[in-house]
């Protein structure tokens, strides 16, 4: 009613819970659709973060988009969850986490994420895209290579907007990926 086609929400440390947000921004309105740009990896088990996106999806399929990110590194001290590398943390947990989404059973054995024969019993169908919050040029081609999408912070200049396209785009031709890479600032 307000003219509003999309609101993005946060899980922001200490405030307020991404899932429980958007569930209910979702379930107040009837065409909004709802982003949670972005979730903390090193916060939440992989198979925990499908889960509540299955859900989200089996209650308001189409209209939610999913971000995951290394969290502020400060925040995740604080709360005993930062980890040695953020980064290998996201790129396992992504692949774990995609595989699930798309109704595979997973075992891994990574230096952070260990699942062992974990399968969702209802994976949203579609799998949704999966978009990665970044800001540092690791991150960023990582985002290009494994996901469906880019999160880049509110604020970013026109310059480093195309910038972060650049090395989105290094990773994307690096990992042979063709398809439609969404960029949300």
């Amino acid at each position: 009613a307000a003219g509003i086609d999309e609101l993005w929400l946060w899980e922001d440390c200490f405030r307020e819970g991404a899932f429980s947000a958007a569930a209910a921004a979702l379930a107040w309105t009837s065409r909004l659709r709802v982003g949670i740009g972005l979730l903390p990896v090193p916060l939440r088990n992989p198979a925990l973060t499908a889960m509540e996106v299955a859900t989200l999806l089996r209650l308001f399929p189409g209209r939610a988009d999913v971000g995951v990110g290394h969290g502020v590194q400060s925040w995740m001290a604080q709360v005993g969850a930062r980890v040695d590398s953020p980064l290998t943390l996201l790129r396992e947990y992504l692949g774990a986490l995609r595989d699930l989404l798309e109704g595979r059973e997973v075992t891994t054995r990574g230096r952070y994420v260990s699942l062992d024969a974990v399968a969702l019993a209802w994976p949203p169908s579609p799998p949704p895209p999966l978009l990665v919050g970044a800001a540092g040029p690791r991150t960023l081609r990582l985002a290009g290579e494994s996901a469906d999408g880019t999160i880049l912070t509110g604020g970013t200049s026109p310059e480093s907007l195309r910038r972060a396209r650049d090395l989105v785009d290094e990773g994307r031709r690096a990992a042979g990926r063709t398809g439609p890479h969404r960029v949300v600032v």
